[in-house]
C-alpha cells in the first residue's frame, strides 16, 4: 500500500524550507524547484500543497507567527505557580523580538516578509492581524502587572502595548542588521521593561 503522507506535517516542512531560503537568500530565492530541493520533496509534492508561489509564502509567514506566538504562550502556560508580570513580559517580548539562536532563522524571513508587505495585500493583511494579535497579548500582560502592582495603574495599556511591541520590531531589526548583538538587545530589552515597571513619584514626596 502507499505510504500515507501527513499533509499538514508536509505543509509546515514545506515552510520551514521556504524560511531558510529567504534567511539564506532572499526572497528572490524562493522559486518551487528550490524550495522542493531545500525540503527533500518533489516539485509535485509542493505544488499539492500549494496552488500558488503566494499561497506557500503567506502559509510561510503564517507559520512563523504560529511559532512566536505558540511559545509565548507556552511561557505564560509553563509555571506551575502564578509567575510575576515582569518575568511574563520579559519572556514573551524575547520571543516578538526573535532574539533565540532558534529564532535566527525566522528573523530574517520575518524582515523579508515586511519588506515585501508594500507588495502584496494578502501578506500586508496577515501580518497586520498578526501585529493585532501580539498587541492584545501585551495589552493583557501589562495589565495582569496593573493587578499584581507591578506594572503603575495610571499607565494605559493600549499605549504601552504599542511602544513595547515597537521596541520588540526594531530589535529584530537591529540584530539583524548587525547593530546589536542578541545579549546587547535583550539588556536594551530589560531596560525599557524596567523603566515601565518603575513605580510613578510620589508627587506627596
Amino acid at each position: 500500500m502507499p505510504r500515507q503522507v501527513d499533509y499538514e506535517a508536509r505543509r509546515r516542512q514545506i515552510a520551514e524550507a521556504v524560511c531558510t531560503l529567504i534567511a539564506r537568500s532572499g526572497m528572490d530565492a524562493v522559486s518551487l524547484r528550490d524550495v522542493a530541493a531545500e525540503a527533500n520533496v518533489s516539485m509535485g509534492a509542493v505544488q499539492r500543497c500549494f496552488r500558488t508561489k503566494e499561497d506557500m509564502l503567506l502559509f510561510a509567514l503564517e507559520h512563523i507567527t504560529e511559532h512566536v506566538t505558540e511559545r509565548a504562550n507556552a511561557r505564560i502556560a509553563a509555571a506551575d505557580m502564578p509567575q510575576a508580570a515582569s518575568t511574563l513580559l520579559s519572556h514573551t517580548l524575547t520571543e516578538l523580538a526573535l532574539l533565540g539562536e532558534e529564532s535566527e532563522t525566522q528573523a530574517h524571513a520575518w524582515l523579508a516578509f515586511v519588506a515585501h508587505a508594500p507588495a502584496s495585500e494578502k501578506l500586508a493583511a496577515v501580518l497586520h492581524e498578526t501585529y493585532a494579535k501580539l498587541h492584545e497579548l501585551l495589552v493583557w500582560l501589562i495589565r495582569y502587572g496593573q493587578d499584581t502592582r507591578e506594572v503603575p495603574s495610571h499607565l494605559d495599556p493600549e499605549r504601552e502595548a504599542h511602544t513595547l511591541l515597537a521596541v520588540a520590531d526594531g530589535l529584530t531589526v537591529h540584530v539583524i542588521a548587525g547593530h546589536h548583538s542578541p545579549t546587547t538587545a535583550l539588556a536594551v530589552l530589560h531596560r525599557h521593561l524596567d523603566q515601565l515597571l518603575e513605580p510613578a513619584p510620589d508627587a506627596s514626596s
